[in-house]
This record gives structure tokens, C-alpha cells and sequence, in this order.
């Protein structure tokens, strides 16, 4: 459990760090946008100054070349020179070939109308023409920047975390496939072993009663080391009774678990038989309805499964009345190493999860829960 309130806090962590990176970036962009319009609105009314003293008789020749460089030293303000009815006289900056084009020109007009305010220039006779101007495209591409910037990072990041994870994955499996295989060796020895002491014991006449539990465990055993060795690879289905083996685990649990724990049954009066791993698909219910025992923890509980069929799948419900699941926890509980319990390794619903989902395509999540009234667990199957 600690393991995975310590990955969220990193997760936290990190969504808090890349939000006010991108808050800073743009800010600062913001920034520089406000500086570089505040200069494009200042270049705009000296085009402006210069065009008004070019027309004034007072002018000398040295001015008049002063005054043409700085109105062509203008690149990059698009702008856009009216007389007195708003009539177009000239404009700058604009695209040559769009420019030839006077409904373009006046649409450009209009939208520099609403988006600055004009600059007066009086040109004598108490007659007046105006200058609008717009963003020149480099500040427009500025303003867009960090937009840009972070959403290429976000897909990086999002392409870079999804290849880490898919690798990660891939090495978890091979991790997983050879350390069953392992178990399910080193078991193998110790359980022929067992059995080779069995028939020994035989033939010294040990009691009967004896040599039974003996038995028991050692077909336990059996089991076992076969449940670790199908889970390593994928193993083969074969059509079961669904019912019987459900059944079958229940009997197993009744007998292992503490009197105060009922165990009911419910299902369809039909044959159901579904594609099974019947050795794993026993081991998923045991799991499960252990961890609700735990829930349970000590108290009179109850652990009920509903067994039906819905369209083409085969739904099977398991309810129990512990403590309950918090609903941040549903796919959290089914992660590998999440326990509550100190002992815990976090492993039976993480291989419950597996099992179905990998092995017999079929899936299982936390259908419904609540904190103090208990937990539903569904898996769904095809039929």
C-alpha cells in the first residue's frame, strides 16, 4: 500500500512541476508579447510621424531621405493608410499578392479597426488621414509558442511514458513467466519426494488416518505446483461445468475457514460450461473470497456467489460483508504488492486479474462497494 501512495505522490509531484513549468513559460512569453506589441505599436506611430512631416512644405531634402528610410525600415507592422472617409491610400507590410485584391485590404481595414485604435495625422487645410496597424506575424507566432511547445512536450512525454511502460511490461513478464516456472520446479522436488515417503510409510503399516492428511497435502502440493506452472506461459482450456468448479473451491474454503463464515451459492438451473483453466480458475476464487475473509476479520460474515447468464457472457458476482473498498482503490487493489495487511505480499488479486484477463479473456473489477457494508467483486466470461 505504501508503495502506491508513494507512486502517486511522485505522479503528484511531477503534474505539479510540468504545470508551473507551462505556467512560467507562459508567463514569460506572455511577457514578451506585451514588450514586443508595445514596440510594434510604438514603430507604428513613428511610420505614422514620418509619413505626416513627409507632407508638410516645410521639409528640407536631408529630412526627406531621413524620413524615407524610416518609413521603408518598417518589415514587419502590417499597416494600412486612409484619408479622411477611410478610403484607402496605401498600404505596408502585406502579402503583394492578396494586397492587389481591395476587398482583401478593406477586411484587413475592419479587423485592425476593433482590434487597435488609429493613429491621427494632420496633413494640413485641417485635413486628416489615418493609420491602422495590426500584430505583425512574429508576434502572432509568439503568442502561439508555448502552446506549441507544450503540447509537442505533452506528446513526447505521453509517447516516451506509453514505450517505458510497454517495456517495463514486458519485462515484468518475463520476470513473472520464469519466476513460476522456478516455483513450480522447486516445488516439484520436495512433493516427489513426499510421495516416495508415502509409499514407504505404507509398507510400515502407519495408521491410515495419518497417511491421509499426508495425502491431502501432498495432492495439495500437486496442485500448487501446477497452478505456478500453467501461469508461466498460457495454458490450454478445455470446456468445464462452471457451477461444479466453483463448487469445488467453496467445499475446499468450508472446510479451511473459521465456523462464523457462510458460504452461498447462487445460479441459473442451466448447464453452463466455459472455456477453463480449471487448476487457475480455482485459485482465482480462492483468492478472492480469502481477501474477503480478511475484510471480514473475524466477524460473522458471509461470502455469496451469484452465478448468470446475460446476452454471451457469463456474469459471476462475488459479494461479501466486510469493510469495504474505498472507490479511489477499485484498480488499485489489483495492482502487484498493493496489500493492507502488514504480512501481505499483494499478490492474490493481481494474479486473480491476470488469470482472467490474460488467460481466459474475460475480465474482473470491483462491481460495487461500500466502507463498512462490504464489497462486490464481477467477473465476466464468455459463454
Amino acid at each position: 500500500m505504501n508503495l502506491y501512495n508513494k507512486k502517486f505522490t511522485w505522479k503528484l509531484i511531477l503534474i505539479v512541476s510540468a504545470l508551473i513549468i507551462g505556467f512560467l513559460s507562459l508567463y514569460y512569453t506572455q511577457f514578451l508579447v506585451k514588450k514586443l506589441a508595445f514596440e510594434e505599436e510604438k514603430k507604428a506611430e513613428l511610420w505614422a510621424e514620418a509619413t505626416r512631416l513627409l507632407g508638410s512644405p516645410d521639409i528640407s531634402n536631408n529630412d526627406i531621405g531621413f524620413l524615407l528610410e524610416v518609413i521603408q525600415n518598417n518589415r514587419t507592422v502590417p499597416v494600412i493608410l486612409t484619408d479622411s472617409s477611410d478610403n484607402i491610400v496605401a498600404s505596408r507590410n502585406f502579402d503583394s499578392i492578396k494586397a492587389a485584391d481591395t476587398a482583401y485590404l478593406k477586411s484587413e481595414l475592419l479587423k485592425m479597426k476593433e482590434k487597435n485604435k488609429r493613429i491621427t495625422i494632420e496633413v494640413g487645410n485641417n485635413n486628416v488621414n489615418y493609420i491602422y496597424y495590426k500584430e505583425s506575424n512574429l508576434l502572432i507566432q509568439l503568442k502561439y509558442y508555448p502552446y506549441i511547445q507544450l503540447t509537442v512536450i505533452l506528446l513526447f512525454v505521453i509517447v516516451a511514458y506509453l514505450a517505458f511502460s510497454s517495456s517495463r511490461k514486458a519485462e515484468q513478464n518475463q520476470v513473472w513467466i520464469g519466476l513460476t516456472k522456478e516455483t513450480a520446479h522447486q516445488l516439484g522436488t520436495p512433493t516427489s519426494s513426499l510421495m516416495a515417503w508415502k509409499e514407504l510409510l505404507k509398507e510400515k503399516n502407519v495408521d491410515e488416518n495419518l497417511l491421509l492428511h499426508l495425502e491431502n497435502d501432498i495432492n495439495r502440493l500437486s496442485i500448487i505446483t501446477d497452478r505456478f506452472s500453467k501461469i508461466g506461459s498460457k495454458p490450454a482450456l478445455k470446456l468445464e461445468p462452471l457451477v461444479d468448479v466453483i463448487a469445488d473451491s467453496l467445499e475446499y474454503l468450508r472446510k479451511r475457514t473459521a465456523s462464523n463464515i457462510d458460504y452461498i451459492l447462487n445460479h441459473e438451473k442451466v448447464d453452463l460450461y466455459v472455456p477453463l483453466s480449471r487448476s487457475l480458475f480455482e485459485w482465482v476464487i480462492e483468492n478472492i473470497c480469502k481477501n474477503a475473509i480478511d475484510a471480514i476479520d473475524g466477524k460473522s460474515g458471509l461470502i455469496k456467489i451469484d452465478i448468470k447468464k446475460f446476452k454471451k457472457k457469463i456474469i459471476i458476482d462475488i459479494t461479501d460483508n466486510g469493510k469495504g473498498i474505498p472507490k479511489s482503490k477499485f484498480k488499485t487493489i489489483f495492482k502487484p504488492g498493493f496489500t493492507t495487511k502488514t504480512r501481505g505480499w499483494g499478490l492474490g488479486l493481481s494474479l486473480a486479474k491476470r488469470i482472467i484477463e490474460n488467460f481466459h479473456n474475460g475480465k474482473i473489477y470491483v462491481y460495487s462497494s461500500e466502507l463498512g457494508k462490504g464489497t462486490t467483486i464481477r467477473i465476466e466470461m464468455k459463454s
